[in-house]
């Protein structure tokens, strides 16, 4: 007999922690729809997420090094990907809903615009006095409102639970809870573990793309990161000499399990102390229970400044984007002054959001090469 979702949500009662969100629990979507049949409330979630125009253009957008710099660099979507599967592995040691987890893992940076952080930066700052542009906020007003795939509705019409996840850095005033009457503090653990393991897959993918282009050597990080010496340390204890490749890999997982490990070990000991019996208890602490411990804290602090001075500021990886920054303003400010150049769905958005909105959100939609090809066409 194949498994109903009746049959999945009786699975989840059985064999999840007290504090995971159940999705038999969950508060439901904006807009009714007839419950599925084979998948729960989060593994639809999830689907639709997948299925989206915004998931798909990740694959052209860049991480840290522009699109289209190596093939064996990673993307914004390769990035989830990652994201996604750290976030199922510490959601299953802790006992929490995985699917929710995986579902706000695959939608957290559905946002982005291009060419990377730099790219919302110079968004942000045209946008000035017109909301600003932030790069969460931006993946919910997609899921929310920008895809438009469905008949009755706007947007993909998510549960609150994903949304709430995806509202990790957005102003309290506008969180899902304060639509829903419940005065939540934090957000739901699955939340709190994508957060983290956004965290940890960039550290680790970083340093692997940063030695696989040549702005990072081993040996300077032997010398200044003590997470990257502890790690080397004992797969040269472990497998002894290997080659240059195999090595760094190694190190490399290393390092992320070290991540895990401790994030689940702290954690389970916080949840413990904290005395939570329910998910929504879990949303009235007043501080996020999936944590590092202090000392891996500090650990990674230390990579933190490491990888901002000797690989995010490189001129490498800065130059390049920087040119992309400067295409992106042109761009904003020729569709300020001629709109009839955007595409058919952005001109009408323009009447339901008005003409900054509209242009900043078509901006942001594009892909690193949409974009290049966009101001070639444009500029020449």
């Amino acid at each position: 007999m194949p498994r109903t979702r009746e049959a999945l949500e009786q699975l989840e009662r059985s064999t999840l922690a007290p504090w995971a969100q159940l999705s038999a629990e969950s508060r439901g979507r904006a807009y009714r729809e007839p419950p599925p049949d084979w998948r729960t409330e989060y593994q639809r979630d999830r689907d639709r997420v997948i299925h989206s125009r915004a998931f798909r253009r990740l694959e052209y957008k860049t991480q840290v090094f522009l699109n289209g710099t190596g093939d064996h660099l990673r993307t914004r979507l390769t990035h989830t990907m990652e994201v996604a599967a750290i976030s199922r592995g510490i959601s299953r040691a802790l006992r929490l809903n995985e699917d929710l987890t995986e579902a706000i893992a695959l939608a957290h940076d559905l946002g982005h615009a291009p060419f990377g952080h730099a790219g919302e930066r110079v968004l942000n700052r045209l946008m000035k006095g017109h909301g600003g542009f932030e790069h969460n906020r931006h993946s919910l007003r997609i899921v929310e409102d920008i895809e438009e795939k469905y008949p009755r509705f706007h947007g993909l019409n998510l549960t609150w639970e994903l949304r709430e996840g995806l509202a990790k850095h957005y102003d309290p005033a506008h969180h899902p809870s304060r639509t829903s009457g419940f005065p939540a503090k934090c957000s739901s653990l699955e939340a709190q573990v994508a957060n983290l393991a956004d965290e940890i897959s960039y550290y680790s993918h970083d340093l692997d793309d940063g030695l696989d282009a040549g702005l990072l050597s081993e040996s300077q990080l032997e010398r200044e990161v003590r997470t990257w010496r502890g790690a080397a340390r004992e797969v040269r204890r472990t497998y002894g000499r290997l080659p240059d490749e195999c090595r760094r890999y190694f190190i490399i997982r290393c390092i992320t399990d070290l991540q895990v490990r401790d994030v689940v070990v702290t954690t389970e000991a916080r949840i413990k102390d904290a005395g939570v019996a329910t998910a929504d208890q879990v949303r009235l602490h007043s501080r996020p229970l999936v944590q590092y411990s202090n000392d891996r804290r500090k650990l990674n602090l230390e990579l933190r400044k490491f990888l901002y001075r000797n690989l995010y500021y490189n001129p490498g990886v800065q130059v390049p984007n920087e040119r992309g920054v400067q295409m992106l303003e042109q761009l904003f400010r020729h569709f300020l002054a001629r709109p009839g150049d955007m595409g058919g769905q952005a001109r009408k958005r323009a009447r339901r959001t008005g003409l900054h909105r509209a242009v900043c959100d078509y901006l942001a939609g594009m892909t690193d090469r949409y974009a290049i090809l966009e101001h070639e066409r444009l500029f020449g």
